[in-house]
C-alpha cells in the first residue's frame, strides 16, 4: 500500500547529517538540485492506496537504483554501504538509525514498478528541463552516435547450442536407463555444424522409434526443445541466454552480443536523448528520433554533428526539410566514387565519351541508370564487346566470357552536392571540432558507470540501466556546471 503524503524521517540523530556529509558532496548537491517528487507522482498508480502493508517510498527506491550507477555496485553492495555510509542514508531520506531494504526489493521495483513506463525519455526529459532551468545550455547543437553495451550472457555458435540441447536429452534419458547409451547413434568426430546436425537427426529418430523412452514426460519435453534447436539452427548461426540480445559489429573484425544506446548530447556535454535497441541496428536510421525527441525535451535543435553514419540521403533530405544544419561528412564513396583514381578511364569532353585504358573510346555517350530513391544514379557507359575480347591488355578489364563491358560513375544528388560544398566551409569544419565530446561521454557512461555490459538479460532491463545510468551522469554533470557558472 502506498500513502498519499511522502513520509518524512524525524530523528533526534538527524543533526549527524550536518556533521558528516559537507555541503560540496555530490549527493547532497543532488539532493538539493532535484525535486524527486515526479518519481512519487510518475509511480502511485502502479501501487494499491489502500490495501496491504505500507510500501517502500518508491522515491527512495529509485534513489538506490541512482546510487548503484553513481557508483557502481550490486544490488546487495548499495544496501550494505547504506547501513554505515551517511551520506548514502541522508541521499535516501533515513534516518541515521533506520533500518535498510532487502536487496530482492529492488529487483521487484525494478520488475514491478518499472513496467510498461517511458522511463529513458521520463529521466532524460528531466535533467534536460533543470538544465534549462539554470541556465546550462546555451548552444542549439546536438552531437549523435551510438555505445555498444556488451549482454551479461555469452553467444553460443549453433553447433554449441545443438550440443547442449542434446546432452540435456540424454542425460533426462540416462537417469531413467543408463543402458540407453548402446542405441544412440555416435557422437560427431568433425567440427563442423552439418555433422552436428546430421548426429541430432538421427538421434530424433532413434529416440521417435523407441516410445518406451520418448513418450515419458522428462524425456519428452527435452526432445521437444531439442527439435526446436534443429529448426532455430537452419536459420541461425548464433544462440544466447539473452534473448533480446543481437550480434553487432564495432569493425571489421570486432562483433560483440548485446545493445546499442544510441544519444544525442548537448555542446554542455548533457545527453538530450536516447534510444535502445539490440546490437544489430545501424546508427544512422536514429537522427531524426533523436532529433524529435531532443525538441520534446525542450532544447531547440539548429545543427545535428556526427560521424559518416549519419550522412544517409534520407538524413540529408529530413535536415534540410527541417532547416538544421548536419555536420557530418559524406562517406567517401559518395565524395570520390568507388573507383581507383588512376584506373586508367579518362573522360574525352570533345567526344563526350570515356576512352579505356587501351584507347577506345566507348560506343555510347553515357546511359542514366535509375538506382530508387535512396541510391544515386549512375552514367553507365558501354564499349564494343568485340574489341575487348582481341585487347591486349584486356586482363584485369574484360571478363572472359562477359557479354558486354561497361564503365558506371555516380550522378551526385542535389542532396549531396550541397553537403559536400558544405564541408568544405570554415563553419563545418568549427562545428565538427567539437564531436569528439559525444565520444568521451561514451567513455564515462562504460569506464566509470558499469555500461560496458548489461546488468539484466532483456531489452527491459537494458532500459532500465540506460536510463537510471543517463539520469546520474547528467546530474553529475549539471553539478559541475553550476559550480563552474
Amino acid at each position: 500500500m502506498l500513502t498519499n503524503q511522502e513520509e518524512f524521517a524525524l530523528s533526534p540523530y538527524a543533526e549527524i547529517y550536518d556533521l558528516v556529509v559537507p555541503k560540496d558532496n555530490l549527493l547532497r548537491r543532488i539532493n538539493g538540485i532535484v525535486d524527486f517528487s515526479f518519481i512519487h507522482e510518475e509511480l502511485k498508480n502502479k501501487y494499491s492506496l489502500d490495501n496491504g502493508r505500507n510500501a517502500i517510498p518508491p522515491i527512495r527506491m529509485f534513489k538506490y537504483l541512482l546510487l548503484k550507477v553513481i557508483f557502481d555496485l550490486s544490488d546487495v553492495d548499495v544496501v550494505e554501504r547504506s547501513k554505515y555510509d551517511m551520506s548514502f542514508k541522508f541521499f535516501l531520506d533515513m534516518a541515521p538509525e533506520e533500518s535498510v531494504i532487502n536487496p530482492s526489493s529492488l529487483t521487484k521495483f525494478r520488475r514491478l514498478r518499472l513496467k510498461d513506463m517511458e522511463i529513458l525519455d521520463m529521466l532524460i526529459g528531466k535533467t534536460v528541463d533543470i538544465a534549462i532551468e539554470h541556465n546550462l545550455i546555451k548552444q542549439n547543437i546536438i552531437f549523435i552516435d551510438s555505445t555498444h553495451t556488451n549482454s551479461r550472457y555469452r553467444s553460443k555458435t549453433a553447433k554449441q547450442y545443438l550440443q547442449e540441447k542434446s546432452k540435456l536429452l540424454r542425460k533426462a534419458i540416462y537417469q531413467i536407463d543408463e543402458k540407453a547409451k548402446k542405441i544412440f547413434p555416435e557422437k560427431p568426430v568433425s567440427k563442423d555444424l552439418q555433422a552436428e546436425l546430421d548426429y541430432t537427426e538421427n538421434l530424433v529418430d532413434v529416440l521417435e522409434n523407441n516410445p518406451q523412452y520418448s513418450q515419458i514426460p522428462a524425456v519428452n519435453e527435452k526432445l521437444n526443445h531439442l527439435k526446436e534447436a534443429f529448426e532455430d539452427c537452419n536459420h541461425q548461426t548464433h544462440f544466447s541466454t539473452d534473448s533480446d540480445a543481437r550480434v553487432g559489429h564495432k569493425s571489421e573484425d570486432h562483433s560483440f552480443l548485446g545493445y546499442k544506446t544510441h544519444l544525442a548530447m548537448s555542446d554542455e556535454r548533457i545527453i538530450t536523448a536516447a534510444v535502445i535497441t539490440s546490437g544489430e541496428k545501424a546508427d544512422g536510421k536514429y537522427l531524426k528520433e533523436l532529433v524529435e525527441k531532443t525538441n520534446q525535451a525542450g532544447m531547440k535543435v539548429d545543427a545535428v554533428g556526427g560521424d559518416t553514419a549519419y550522412s544517409g540521403k534520407d538524413n540529408l533530405i529530413y535536415t534540410h526539410k527541417k532547416n538544421i544544419k548536419l555536420v557530418a561528412k559524406l562517406h567517401p564513396v559518395i565524395t570520390n566514387g568507388t573507383r581507383e583514381k588512376e584506373d586508367g578511364f579518362v573522360f574525352n569532353k570533345d567526344a563526350n565519351r570515356f576512352t579505356c585504358p587501351a584507347g577506345h573510346l566507348s560506343k555510347t555517350s553515357g546511359l542514366i541508370k535509375k538506382r530508387g530513391t535512396n541510391r544515386n544514379d549512375q552514367l553507365k557507359y558501354f564499349w564494343n564487346v568485340e574489341v575487348c575480347k582481341a585487347c591486349p591488355i584486356r586482363r584485369g578489364c574484360y571478363k572472359e566470357g562477359a557479354k558486354s563491358k561497361t564503365y558506371s560513375i555516380p550522378i551526385k544528388s542535389n542532396e549531396h552536392l550541397e553537403q559536400e560544398a558544405f564541408q568544405q566551409t570554415d563553419e563545418f569544419k568549427e562545428l565538427a571540432r567539437s564531436r569528439y565530446k559525444v565520444e568521451a561521454k561514451n567513455s564515462e557512461l562504460k569506464n566509470r558507470h558499469g555500461y560496458e555490459k548489461s546488468k539484466a538479460a532483456g531489452l527491459f532491463g537494458m532500459q532500465i540501466q540506460g536510463a537510471t545510468t543517463i539520469f546520474a551522469v547528467n546530474l553529475k554533470r549539471i553539478v559541475k556546471l553550476i559550480d563552474e557558472k
